[in-house]
């Protein structure tokens, strides 16, 4: 295959990225333009699944019990046999707002076969808040690392509630200090959208379904229908596995938000690895064929640019350039939401590349037995119903 077959193929591919896929790089699905509403304001129960989670635990309580939302709203804490005193700087955190009532603090109970440890910990808070005196309308999972704005709750109930959707999920926004974050942070939202573009996901018409773990409001009785969390029990790509499940019941949403972020730090390029090695074979369903076709695609969409601007020469060059150019292009509306220089944009092969061998040490981790790391568990080899990204 010649020079120019390869660069007419790879400006191709960019060009149907732009134009063909959702324009999900434009980034425009958000919660800018939710309402406040004026109610009904029915009863919402908080599902925060801990699992030593000291350092950040206080601040999502404590944001959590300040939400000025017109209606009934518990939070449930599940403490997911924490050694860092988790549950108590909960308890803290509630006392110190006066809100000690609203807060419950749940022990979690031994992690059972066939289950990931996020989900049967949620399903706990969800067998809970089935029993509470006001049985919630919805139920809200977030993550004990998420801190949301005083007006996301109301906002939230207020836009499902319009549209009628049985999941309302908001792309937390992830911490972009450090200079890793600021490397792959946007990258791993830029990819996402790329995966699952969120005006598909919204299109009931379409099969495309995605959601995002740290803000998920979910109605109850839809849930149920579903199947219950127990319906997904092994997943560890658990929000965008929910998501599909919920979308066979009724709409769902998802956008980008700046009134729910995440406080969790990645201050090296090893944390990031960390987290993206964690569920990235996952994806792929453990599939050594896939892994390999993955790599390939990456290879073509994001390396071949530069390959081609640098060592080609006449039209080839001048294609790899401009396929560069449209993959820097596409980037910006991301760059810009996460506040980031432009500059970015032209690095975004060797980041995709970095992605690359994160994706390969994933499949490698799930071959020695250490898939799906989190908190000191490997849950790499429970499949269950492993399905999105994340």
């Amino acid at each position: 295959m010649t020079n120019g077959l390869i660069a007419s193929m790879v400006l191709a591919i960019w060009l149907y990225l732009l134009a063909g896929r959702g324009a999900f790089w434009l980034a425009r699905e958000r919660d800018d333009g939710f309402p406040l509403g004026e109610g009904p304001w029915p009863v919402v129960a908080a599902i925060v699944p801990a699992r030593d989670e000291a350092e950040s635990v206080g601040y999502t309580v404590a944001s959590l019990l300040r939400q000025d939302y017109p209606g009934e709203f518990k939070v449930i804490l599940v403490d997911d046999q924490s050694g860092d005193g988790t549950a108590q700087i909960a308890r803290e955190a509630a006392a110190a707002l006066g809100a000690s009532g609203r807060l419950t603090v749940l022990p979690g109970r031994e992690l059972p076969a066939g289950w990931t440890g996020k989900l049967w910990a949620q399903h706990q808070g969800v067998t809970l808040a089935q029993n509470m005196p006001h049985l919630p309308t919805y139920l809200l999972f977030t993550d004990a690392d998420i801190v949301f704005a005083s007006d996301a709750l109301a906002r939230l109930v207020a836009w499902s509630q319009a549209g009628g959707y049985t999941l309302t999920s908001l792309m937390a926004k992830l911490r972009c200090k450090s200079l890793a974050e600021r490397m792959f942070v946007p990258a791993f939202i830029f990819f996402f959208q790329m995966l699952y573009p969120f005006s598909w996901a919204n299109d009931p018409r379409r099969a495309t379904a995605a959601a995002a773990g740290g803000c998920m409001l979910v109605r109850r009785d839809a849930l149920r229908e579903a199947g219950g969390l127990a319906a997904i029990r092994g997943a560890l790509i658990d929000d965008c596995a929910l998501a599909k499940k919920l979308k066979g019941h009724g709409p769902i949403w998802i956008g980008l938000t700046e009134r729910v972020c995440s406080v969790r730090a990645y201050p090296a390029i090893a944390d990031v690895r960390r987290m993206v090695a964690r569920t990235a074979y996952a994806q792929l369903d453990y599939s050594p064929l896939l892994l390999a076709a993955t790599v390939f695609a990456l290879a073509v969409i994001y390396l071949a640019p530069v390959a081609l601007a640098v060592f080609a020469a006449g039209l080839a060059r001048i294609l790899g350039i401009v396929a560069w150019l449209a993959m820097a292009l596409a980037f910006q509306p991301t760059l810009r939401f996460y506040r980031l220089s432009m500059a970015w944009g032209l690095a975004l092969p060797a980041i995709a590349a970095t992605y690359m061998a994160f994706t390969v040490d994933s499949a490698y981790q799930h071959a020695r037995g250490r898939g799906g790391m989190w908190k000191g568990r490997a849950q790499g080899n429970v499949k269950g119903n492993v399905s999105e990204l994340r």
